[in-house]
């Protein structure tokens, strides 16, 4: 067994029917009930035109500006997948363009999360396939590897295993591990409905202000007196 060339099974992946309950919620709540310490980093924008991202992972690790393994992933993903790349954050090759989309496209793949560029841009944005990367280049790819299917992958920061829940929406992108989905789709609802009771207070004038005045005296501030 070669280390960094591998193709693995996907040994766990997260439910149809917990897909669609995240897919209604702001990628920002979740974050904020994973304590807004994970996230896919600031650098990685939607290159779609609108629309969100939600899906089971399938990962790529590949190298800089090479897209063997991510042609291989495309060939074998499952209806409703979300490819998540990790190509290190190069900027100089683009991962994938026009062809591939369209390929994904017929095998049923939900989106992409590139750590890496892509081209083609305008066919990007007029397909409206959620895809997330970091840059545009009109430099293509190499074919020759290495790289792994389906290992653990990170993307700034933010681990990723096969099978993981992927979010995406205008504020960036977010992986939920499949052991934690359910405690964090019940504490985001419980926020989402908070928020929803919150914003009716706003616009009835009615929301409850004396918490800003009592985090500013914790915090010691001297109010002067004109």
């Amino acid at each position: 067994m070669t280390v960094g060339n591998r193709i693995f099974p996907r040994k766990h992946k997260i439910s149809a029917e917990l897909v669609e309950k995240f897919r209604v919620l702001p990628v920002a709540n979740v974050s904020d009930c994973m304590s807004r310490l994970y996230a896919g980093g600031t650098n990685l924008r939607p290159m779609h035109t609108d629309g969100v991202l939600a899906g089971p992972s399938l990962t790529v690790k590949c190298r800089p500006g090479d897209n063997l393994m991510l042609h291989k992933a495309i060939d074998i993903a499952e209806p409703g997948d979300v490819i998540v790349v990790d190509g290190g954050g190069d900027l100089n090759n683009a991962l994938m363009g026009e062809l591939m989309l369209a390929h994904a496209i017929n095998r049923g793949v939900a989106g992409f999360v590139l750590y890496g560029s892509l081209r083609d841009l305008d066919a990007f944005r007029s397909v409206n396939l959620p895809t997330y990367a970091v840059g545009v280049t009109h430099r293509g790819p190499y074919k020759f590897g290495p790289g792994e299917i389906n290992a653990s992958i990170s993307i700034d920061g933010m681990t990723i295993e096969a099978g993981d829940l992927v979010l995406g929406d205008s504020d960036g992108v977010l992986a939920v591990p499949v052991n934690d989905a359910e405690v964090i789709l019940e504490a985001t609802l419980a926020k989402q409905a908070a928020e929803e009771r919150q914003m009716q207070q706003i616009k009835e004038r009615t929301n409850d202000r004396s918490w800003v005045d009592k985090a500013l005296a914790a915090a010691g501030v001297e109010v002067i007196s004109a």
